[in-house]
């Protein structure tokens, strides 16, 4: 039996420990890696809320946007919520002026959108119509102006 060849110092295997060699990439690097389905979800709200900024800059500057997976366990809803028969979908939350400022938040809630979306196309219409009225009722507007 052979003894395996000494390491020089700064010499770098060729092979694992496990005597496999180097792993290179799972994916080749011409192809996309997979996206989570909150990745997804995630740039289908960016895409709208970018279009909205573009044209309500001023009116929409200081509003926080963001995703939950589901909504928190509360028996009653204010009217602060977007709901769909019981289940929230969207929440928005004015903003506090003051000595301890909080800027208006607007909260969508992953899950309940994909439940309600029979594909990727049908859940981008539905999260672009959700943040439009939130956006509405933030604005005082009709939705329908700034769709």
């Amino acid at each position: 039996m052979s003894s395996p060849e000494p390491r020089r110092p700064g010499h770098r295997s060729k092979r694992d420990r496990h005597g496999r060699g180097l792993r290179g990439r799972l994916v080749p690097a011409t192809v996309p890696l997979a996206r989570t389905k909150a990745e997804i979800f995630d740039d289908l709200v960016l895409d709208t809320v970018e279009a909205l900024e573009r044209r309500f800059a001023k009116e929409l500057a200081g509003v926080e946007f963001a995703v939950e997976d589901v909504p928190p366990d509360l028996n009653v809803y204010d009217s602060d919520v977007l709901e769909d028969g019981e289940v929230p979908l969207a929440r928005l939350l004015p903003g506090r002026p003051g000595r301890q400022e909080v800027p208006p938040r607007i909260v969508l809630y992953r899950r309940p959108l994909e439940f309600r979306a029979m594909d990727r196309e049908d859940l981008a219409d539905l999260v672009h119509d959700v943040i439009i009225e939130q956006v509405a009722n933030l604005l005082g507007v009709d939705p329908d102006e700034l769709a």
